[in-house]
């Protein structure tokens, strides 16, 4: 649940930025599961990642329908199927992502930290550098300014010079880099368990519990069914 600290006001969010690269299913199991955990959601959705989510999804993402469109594409799972999840948006706030005057963008509003899932090279970049293109950036330059827990989930391959380098900087500044890069010992059957892998490292990094893949025991053989190994 979304317990009180010294210091906080009744809503003290995570802020959940989304860039334009490719795995917008990433992001849609991250917020399935902060909001499952009873954590509240400030939404921040960048221009690239609107074309993207289009693109994988067909689900137009528009600032005065935000709270439909949201709903239809947390209720897919990652095939595509509509009606997979059922979401409870009550603990989500959408910001526009050109709004520099919306909360997110003062140190003084309060939340927990951000993670931006996925992130793209562009992203990784203008974070690095302290860049404040839009809303998504403004808010990661905060979250680091204020000390606050920044989790960055690379997506992209391969990675060039210039990128790892962005990368080192932002792992120099305090940021958790998580690279969007599923494991196999889960047992995945499916793309949707590949797909919570990743966002359970997320949340990993966060400190947000949750269910989303089964965890390392120590045992071989763990993650293999009966006809896997026979």
């Amino acid at each position: 649940m979304n317990h009180l600290k010294p210091g906080e006001t009744t809503r003290t969010p995570w802020i959940l930025g989304v860039s334009g690269a490719s795995g917008t299913p990433y992001a849609a199991a991250v917020l399935r599961a902060l909001l499952q955990a009873g954590e509240s959601v400030d939404l921040v959705v960048s221009r690239a990642s609107r074309l993207t989510l289009l693109d994988e999804t067909g689900i137009s993402f528009r600032d005065a329908h935000w709270h439909d469109d949201l709903r239809e594409w947390l209720s897919r799972g990652a095939d595509g199927k509509p009606d997979t999840f059922t979401v409870d948006l009550d603990g989500v706030r959408h910001w526009g992502a050109g709004d520099l005057a919306a909360g997110p963008s003062s140190g003084s509003y309060p939340s927990k930290g951000m993670l931006i899932v996925p992130a793209s090279t562009a992203c990784v970049a203008g974070v690095a550098l302290g860049l404040s293109k839009d809303l998504l950036q403004r808010a990661a330059s905060v979250t680091l300014k204020e000390g606050r827990p920044l989790i960055v989930a690379v997506r992209e391959t391969p990675l060039n010079g210039q990128t790892l380098r962005h990368m080192v900087s932002l792992d120099d500044a305090g940021a958790i880099v998580v690279p969007a890069s599923p494991a196999f010992y889960a047992g995945a059957t499916h793309i949707q368990d590949l797909v919570d892998f990743v966002a359970g490292r997320v949340l990993d990094a966060a400190g947000v519990e949750h269910t989303l893949y089964r965890r390392w025991k120590g045992e071989l053989g763990g993650g293999a069914s009966p006809s896997r190994t026979a």
